[in-house]
């Protein structure tokens, strides 16, 4: 940012001064204070790019876990028995949480 090293400078009091009456202006401003948006509304003008998809239903297969497959207690994923790290307190944990 340039500075305008020839422009008069203001001291502190000046500057608190402007300050305070800028503030009491916006007092006295009616509707300075309330906040007139309904988020309901807002959220029905929103619009996510590309394709409308409010008519959409989502399908989803969801697969148990296979024999060759466990949930880590820690994170919750389900990994490969080749990323079985260690069992703590009975309980399998993956590689990536045993680090």
């Amino acid at each position: 940012m340039a500075t305008d090293y020839d422009a008069p400078r203001k001291n502190d009091e000046e500057e608190s001064a402007d300050s305070i009456e800028e503030l009491k202006s916006r007092r006295n401003d009616v509707g300075s204070n309330s906040v007139d948006e309904d988020e309901a509304e807002a959220a029905e003008g929103f619009e996510l790019p590309g394709a409308d998809l409010s008519r959409e239903e989502l399908s989803v297969e969801v697969i148990p876990a296979q024999d060759d497959e466990f949930t880590c207690t820690e994170c919750f994923l389900v990994h490969h028995r080749s990323q079985l790290a260690e069992v703590r307190d009975g309980q399998p944990v993956c590689s990536e949480c045993a680090d």
